[in-house]
């Protein structure tokens, strides 16, 4: 066994096509989840927050102790992000009364500081350099906040600027192929597209979930969150697995 070369990989993926369409069904997936537990349940933002935050700590706490790369066990974590952010960004938006803008500027605060702290106490906040219990750590609490600025940014959207879910799913796509042009037709950083580019796949994954849950006076299309949930969770999940098995993925090459 290649010593050597085993310690110059981490335990994320690498960034690639596959790794952005299962990143997009899982936020989708997560998006539907919470909304199940903290509306439909009528558990509230604050107990759906505090369920699924404990959910994201146990899986955090299950990646950082393994010992190599393993897919399921990352995608795993992602979902957890994901709806610990959908219940997040919405007992921000909403329970605590300083709407979607509000929300939103205090979660880019969050995020933007979890950056901050993690390049000045390490150097880099670039995925390559993930390879250390302490850039782990750093990582899912970007990610997590991430995920939760990407959902206020959805609602947002769709509710308060009253684009609506398609609208706002045309938006962020279009956002999103921006991002692709820069990473090929330009020299901005790649770090910074690809946090760009997470932050924009929540908000695209987050009007695709309430497409299919909100009312249609509401531009949705009427189903029932358990219904969003058994049936196009079920497809989403059936995508995620069928790629994670077909696509086998590498671990991300770390920077020396």
């Amino acid at each position: 066994m290649n010593t050597s070369a085993e310690k110059a990989l981490s335990k994320v993926p690498e960034v690639t096509l596959v790794f952005w369409s299962i990143k997009i069904a899982a936020t989708t997936l997560g998006e539907t989840g919470g909304d199940t537990v903290s509306m439909s349940m009528n558990l509230s933002y604050l107990i759906g927050t505090i369920i699924f935050t404990a959910v994201f700590l146990a899986a955090v706490f299950a990646q950082i102790k393994a010992k190599t790369f393993q897919p399921f066990l990352y995608w795993t974590t992602i979902i957890a992000t994901t709806t610990v952010g959908t219940t997040l960004a919405d007992y921000a938006d909403r329970s605590l009364g300083i709407g979607y803008a509000g929300g939103a500027t205090l979660l880019m605060s969050l995020l933007f500081g979890s950056l901050f702290i993690w390049h000045r106490t390490l150097g880099s906040v670039s995925v390559s350099t993930v390879s250390s219990s302490k850039a782990e750590m750093f990582y899912w609490v970007t990610i997590m906040f991430s995920q939760t600025l990407g959902t206020a940014l959805g609602d947002w959207t769709a509710d308060t600027a009253g684009l609506g879910y398609t609208g706002g799913a045309i938006v962020f796509s279009g956002l999103l192929a921006l991002v692709v042009a820069a990473y090929y037709w330009t020299n901005v950083s790649r770090t910074l597209l690809f946090w760009a580019a997470f932050i924009l796949t929540r908000p695209l994954g987050a009007v695709v979930g309430d497409f299919l849950d909100k009312p249609l006076s509401s531009g949705g299309l009427a189903l029932s969150r358990y219904s969003a949930s058994a049936s196009a969770s079920a497809a989403l999940f059936a995508f995620m697995l069928t790629a994670i098995l077909l696509f086998k993925q590498r671990a991300a090459r770390t920077a020396h």
